[in-house]
């Protein structure tokens, strides 16, 4: 079983919820017979083999990104004129996962990744260009958008048993699961101080990330910290 990651263009974000319908409406369309759409449906898929190019259509500029995105990564397939899947082995799926989110953010597309259920937006974004999210299950983001990172936390589980943001030479935040809540730390790189508290709900954690990701820092004044 190979691991996947679609990649098209929308002109605002979307939720996780409506890049799952997206993924699921373009993988029934590509098992279908393209010669018999269903009634009242436009056909948006070619026989196998075919490169159904966005110069075929008759808006044919209006997603650029596609093509580019397309022409720069080897291997890209055509889900329709303006939907490009990317497969690859398991085994390599956090190296070139991480490709494929930078080359999209890179041609103003959005990025969805079924095995997690999470989509990439372009934006809002936070104040740290080089900042990184890392989750226990391979997941690593240059420059991730805050509802990405907020989905990203909901996802923490035995198999993803952390996230966390990360200023390298700077601060990070990191967040792991516990029995009755979730454990949250913070570290100042530059000082060598690194801090922990204990919160009862994701909430809390979200909240403590979209702060830490868009320059505030509210979340060390709001919790009991202790040094670790």
């Amino acid at each position: 079983m190979s691991f996947e990651l679609a990649v098209w263009y929308e002109p605002k974000p979307i939720t996780r919820e409506h890049a799952e319908q997206v993924f699921r409406s373009l993988h029934r369309g590509a098992s279908k017979d393209p010669g018999t759409p269903p009634p009242g449906e436009p056909e948006t898929t070619l026989p196998h083999g075919e490169d159904p190019r966005p110069e075929e259509r008759e808006d044919a500029e209006a997603y650029p990104g596609v093509t580019a995105f397309a022409d720069r990564l080897p291997g890209a397939e055509w889900l329709s004129p303006d939907h490009v899947l990317v497969s690859m082995d398991p085994e390599r799926a956090d190296e070139v996962s991480a490709e494929v989110f930078a080359l999209a953010a890179e041609c103003g597309l959005v990025c969805y990744d079924p095995q997690r259920g999470l989509v990439h937006n372009l934006s809002p974004r936070g104040v740290y260009p080089t900042m990184e999210m890392r989750t226990g299950d391979g997941m690593i983001v240059v420059g991730p958008d805050l509802q990405l990172i907020s989905d990203a936390l909901a996802t923490m589980s035995p198999q993803n048993p952390f996230t966390a943001l990360v200023v390298f030479g700077e601060h990070f935040v990191q967040s792991s699961p516990e029995i009755s809540g979730y454990e949250l730390e913070y570290k100042d790189s530059v000082r060598n101080r690194m801090f922990r508290t204990h919160v009862p709900d994701l909430g809390a954690v979200q909240e403590a990330f979209t702060e830490y990701a868009t320059g505030e820092r509210a979340f060390l004044e709001r919790h009991d910290w202790k040094l670790a």
